[in-house]
């Protein structure tokens, strides 16, 4: 018997904000966690939460509820 571990992804934001931001990070940590059962985090403030303590959190079905009326990005930028 083959066990597989589990699957880990980072949801990142790569640059500045742009509209529909919020509804591509829903549905990455959606289909992520629903589909394949991936375990996934998010980098607040785009690549710091690589380097910076506390930047990388974890990303739920609840972290994403009620995302897509929110203006920006709940992960932020670094883009100022």
């Amino acid at each position: 018997m083959q066990v597989h571990p589990r699957k880990r992804i980072v949801v990142v934001n790569g640059g500045g904000d742009c509209p529909g931001l919020n509804a591509v990070i829903r549905a990455s940590v959606k289909t992520a966690i629903l589909r394949y059962g991936w375990e996934v985090w998010g980098s607040e403030d785009s690549f710091d939460g690589f380097i910076k303590p506390g930047k990388m959190i974890p990303m739920t079905l609840d972290t994403v509820r009620g995302i897509l009326p929110k203006g920006g990005t709940i992960l932020g930028t670094t883009n100022r």
